[in-house]
């Protein structure tokens, strides 16, 4: 039986427009910011989810994760981790098996994560593994985001100083994008429309 997969070539990403941030975003950096955010986030039954950690450019030098991004479809609230730790709240929300999160490569963010507390993430589901099922065999956010949305989201921001006194607009919005949109991807797939058969990058692949 024949089989196809669907990817996408650095060419054809390059020649995709840039999204740009659509939605609210609301930074938390003190510990009453970070439980209205909880209340609220308690609310949700699915969320996008992605952390950023300071870059590190020394052999054997490694960081705690400074920001944690939770998102709904109208806004992503930014927990800056590396001044307000992780609380027990959010410690009990990463926990909590009845709200959905949506992230990409999530066992490395919880490998980051333990670093700074003993957590057991639990309600999350990793696009990398759920691409799979509609032939998606490309694994980077920017990628499957490409294939799904002809958009491209730009990785300008992804090796900056998370740890900065003040993160810039710039910092802010690329970092609500990537949580957003493992949200808007994980909806688009689950309701049926995204049609992998019509897709101008999918590929006849060998029969196993």
């Amino acid at each position: 039986m024949n089989r196809f997969e669907i990817n996408i070539s650095k060419d054809a990403l390059s020649q995709m427009p840039v999204i740009t941030y659509p939605a609210a975003i609301s930074l938390i950096d003190s510990a009453a910011e970070a439980h209205a955010a909880l209340r609220a986030l308690l609310k949700e039954k699915i969320v996008g989810f992605d952390t950023e950690t300071r870059p590190s450019f020394r052999k054997g030098c490694v960081h705690k994760v400074a920001l944690m991004q939770i998102s709904t479809m109208e806004r992503c609230f930014l927990f800056r981790l590396n001044k307000i730790g992780i609380c027990a709240q959010l410690k009990d929300f990463l926990e909590n098996p009845d709200i959905t999160k949506i992230g990409l490569s999530v066992h490395d963010d919880f490998s980051v994560l333990r670093r700074s507390g003993d957590i057991d993430p639990k309600g999350f589901i990793d696009l990398q593994s759920y691409v799979k099922d509609f032939g998606i065999t490309d694994i980077s956010l920017q990628k499957i985001y490409a294939i799904v949305f002809g958009e491209r989201i730009s990785k300008t921001q992804r090796l900056t100083n998370w740890e900065a006194d003040e993160l810039t607009p710039a910092q802010q919005a690329y970092a609500a994008l990537d949580a957003w949109a493992c949200l808007k991807l994980y909806l688009h797939l689950r309701d049926g429309r995204f049609d992998s058969l019509a897709s101008p990058f999918r590929h006849e692949a060998n029969a196993s």
